[in-house]
């Protein structure tokens, strides 16, 4: 399927803006709306932003009174909303922003979007989707077995996966009470490009890069399932294109590690591209450090729904896919540092 009109929210954040450049790839229109918040960085998308298949509008859904007349000029076909506050640090110092953005937020692009599906034609409105973009941090801490499915019972631990929740559980609302034909996506954690240097596989490379003591929480036995970043977006897409109303889709990258051995990992990977100058290797500067509060054991996704029902599963190649990634912020020191010379400067969040 090629030629939609897909409104992204959230378009100039990491996966958004992958998702973004995606989309305009397979010959897709993209309306990308952002507030441009800390994390939204117009520079992710300077390859595309004279594209003839792309336009850039800045919105804070929570606030703009311009959601129904963007969304009757642009006439989508699919609104995809990624939209959100994301990192479990920040939430537990600022738990505010979060219910603002993926609760309220999520709640004003709702009742937009419903109105202006209503007064589609007929035609048009049985073509339309509302594809919502959430977490697996939705469904608590697992212990050292099981998966989360499609059918796990919410448990959410931090502000940050609360708020998802909620914005979960509005959009399935707005299905089940007003028709509204929605799809909702759950992901594990993803890495790749253009991620922000809060997220703990850039902190542990630009800890690296500047021979500074690389923080790992606790004992680093917190488990987590690494989705590459791309192969999500096409999970989204075939979602999109593909899954059925109402239903929700587990997304994940067939990829657990604990934290120290993914961090072991990227300093074996900076060894070989970028060697240490202070020290012999670079896992001597590792560090333990305090936990954060209700730090969650265990995230792992079962995405066989996906396989069997859709066609799509994860590339297998994480260690060469890995090594791109750490590749990609040695080449694109620019993009990075820009970040790094404003208010954030990867100090410690999250200690409540």
């Amino acid at each position: 399927m090629t030629n939609m009109r897909c409104l992204v929210t959230g378009g100039a954040g990491f996966i958004g803006s992958n998702l973004v450049r995606s989309l305009i790839a397979h010959g897709h229109h993209v309306l990308n709306l952002d507030a441009l918040t800390y994390a939204g960085n117009l520079d992710s998308l300077r390859d595309v932003q004279e594209h003839p298949n792309y336009r850039f509008e800045q919105v804070d859904l929570v606030r703009s009174q311009e959601l129904p007349s963007l969304l009757d000029e642009f006439q989508p076909e699919a609104v995809l909303h990624l939209a959100a506050e994301s990192h479990v640090d920040r939430s537990i110092d600022g738990p505010g922003q979060f219910i603002q953005t993926n609760v309220v937020g999520t709640f004003q692009l709702l009742q937009a979007c419903e109105r202006y599906w209503k007064d589609l034609p007929q035609q048009e409105k049985s073509k339309f989707r509302f594809l919502h973009v959430s977490t697996d941090e939705v469904f608590g801490s697992l212990g050292v077995e099981g998966y989360f499915t499609e059918e796990t019972s919410y448990d959410p631990r931090s502000p940050y996966s609360a708020s998802k929740a909620a914005s979960d559980h509005l959009v399935r609302a707005w299905y089940h009470t007003y028709g509204l034909p929605v799809l909702v996506t759950n992901c594990s954690n993803n890495y790749g490009p253009y991620q922000f240097p809060e997220k703990f596989i850039p902190v542990v490379l630009l800890k690296c890069l500047r021979q500074e003591h690389i923080p790992v929480y606790g004992k680093g036995e917190n488990v987590r399932d690494w989705l590459y970043v791309l192969d999500h977006c096409s999970a989204i897409e075939a979602v999109l294109e593909r899954g059925s109303v109402g239903q929700t889709y587990a997304i994940g990258g067939n990829n657990e590690m604990r934290n120290i051995d993914l961090a072991r990992k990227l300093c074996r990977i900076m060894d070989r591209l970028r060697p240490p100058i202070k020290v012999g290797k670079h896992e001597e500067l590792l560090q333990f450090v305090t936990d954060r509060p209700g730090h969650d054991l265990r995230y792992a996704i079962d995405a066989s729904k996906l396989r069997k029902e859709l066609g799509w599963q994860p590339r297998s190649d994480h260690d060469n896919l890995l090594e791109q990634t750490v590749q990609w912020y040695l080449d694109n020191a620019q993009w990075w540092g820009d970040i790094l010379s404003g208010s954030y400067r990867l100090d410690r969040l999250g200690m409540g």
